[in-house]
């Protein structure tokens, strides 16, 4: 079935100032109600166009042609059955099931005031071809029926006058082998309009099948970028704000006894805050604009990373044994960023203020992480509800790993590994 155009998606298009708008509004909706469901297609005004030039030209052919074959008994039942075949033609796009209803009372109407074949019942194929083209599963078929009636009434109505003259056996058996050529010949006609028709069905719903899948495809990649950049943001802002909760407190307790520690943790709290305003402006940039692909933080942004977290007053201590080798996958490096930017964050809100340990292991096919630090006594960094340590696992899974959290001793450790693939 034809992909509706956008005047027929829209009502509010339709439904404007204007009374003609209004109307058009009203005919579509009409098109759309459960009532019409199967019966009425949603038709463009161009192809309405298109329909109505059709008609016109079938018309005026039909109509030479039939005045120029003459010899029917009535000119009237003529211009009847004309008519109704280009009410089926016309109808064939916009309903089907309608079309072919007409198309059948035009050529029984033609049978029963013994009309000879006129070229308007050229018709008739097109009708077939909407049938299987356009039409609900029910009209699918009914065409198809419809070709097999067809062609065996044109065979007994075009070959009957010669047997009812017939006079004998070898007539008989002439009149009998007419019908059977007949028929075959009118099904073989009809059915191939018929399967042509099912031929653009088939073509029109793979057609709709993968536009489907396409902004199925596109819902999901719009989803997981999503997903993405509240990772993100959770990382930046977390992080940033226990960096500045952190400075805050300290420079709140230094400020009698040593100003010019609570000026340097302002001047901490500035750059850090500043770093994050630039941060959620990239992750904002990219929601306004998906295509929009914003810096993302290496191996060479993990210093100012630590530099931020001694900055609050821990005592951090690094250690990389072995240290990578070469440049590393840019996906591992991110990773690995935001992995231990969370594990700190939970260390700086987190934490009973004693020194935190982060190990570093780059071999040739995985790289291992350690952050270990202590914990208070009234802590519950563990929060099943928690978006870090949900955001933690999730990065190690988008490149292959695994990362666990977990109480050892008095101490909080978050341990993982990721593989490192030579191909990314």
């Amino acid at each position: 079935m034809d992909a509706p155009s956008d005047e027929s998606r829209t009502d509010a298009d339709a439904t404007g100032a204007s009374g003609d708008g209004a109307g058009a509004g009203r005919w579509r909706r009409l098109l759309r109600s459960p009532r019409l469901a199967g019966l009425l297609r949603p038709v463009s005004p161009t192809q309405w166009l298109i329909d109505a030039l059709v008609g016109t030209v079938f018309t005026l052919f039909a109509f030479a042609a039939q005045q120029s074959f003459g010899g029917e008994p009535s000119y009237v039942a003529g211009l009847v059955t004309l008519a109704m075949m280009v009410a089926a033609l016309m109808l064939s796009r916009v309903s089907p099931p309608v079309s072919l209803a007409v198309a059948w009372i035009g050529a029984l109407w033609q049978v029963g005031t013994g009309q000879t074949p006129l070229p308007a019942n050229i018709a008739i194929f097109v009708v077939l071809f909407a049938t299987a083209a356009y039409g609900t599963r029910l009209v699918f078929w009914a065409g198809f029926v419809s070709a097999g009636l067809g062609a065996l009434v044109i065979a007994v109505y075009l070959v009957l006058p010669l047997s009812a003259v017939a006079v004998g056996a070898q007539d008989m058996g002439t009149a009998l082998f007419s019908v059977i050529s007949i028929f075959l010949a009118a099904l073989f006609a009809l059915l191939l309009s018929w399967t042509l028709g099912a031929l653009t069905r088939s073509v029109l719903r793979s057609r709709e099948g993968r536009r489907a899948q396409r902004e199925a495809e596109a819902r999901a990649t719009a989803e997981e970028e999503r997903g993405r950049i509240a990772r993100d943001m959770h990382d930046v802002v977390a992080h940033s704000l226990a960096v500045v909760i952190a400075q805050a407190d300290g420079a709140r307790y230094a400020a009698a006894a040593d100003p010019e520690a609570a000026t340097q943790a302002l001047s901490t709290i500035s750059h850090t805050a500043r770093a994050a305003l630039t941060d959620v402006r990239v992750l904002l940039t990219q929601l306004r604009h998906s295509q929009a692909e914003g810096p993302q933080p290496s191996l060479a942004d993990l210093e100012q990373l630590y530099a931020q977290v001694r900055a609050a007053g821990v005592d951090l201590r690094v250690d990389v044994d072995p240290a990578p080798a070469g440049d590393q996958p840019a996906s591992v490096q991110l990773a690995v960023y935001r992995i231990l930017q969370e594990a700190l964050t939970n260390a700086l809100r987190h934490g009973d203020g004693g020194p935190v340990d982060v190990g570093l292991s780059w071999w040739s096919d995985r790289v291992g992480l350690q952050v270990r630090n202590g914990i208070r006594a009234d802590a519950r960094p563990a929060e099943p509800g928690g978006h870090g340590l949900i955001g933690m696992r999730e990065r190690a899974q988008l490149v292959g790993g695994h990362v666990e959290a977990a109480a050892e001793a008095g101490s909080w450790t978050v341990r993982g590994q990721l593989p490192i693939r030579p191909a990314e």
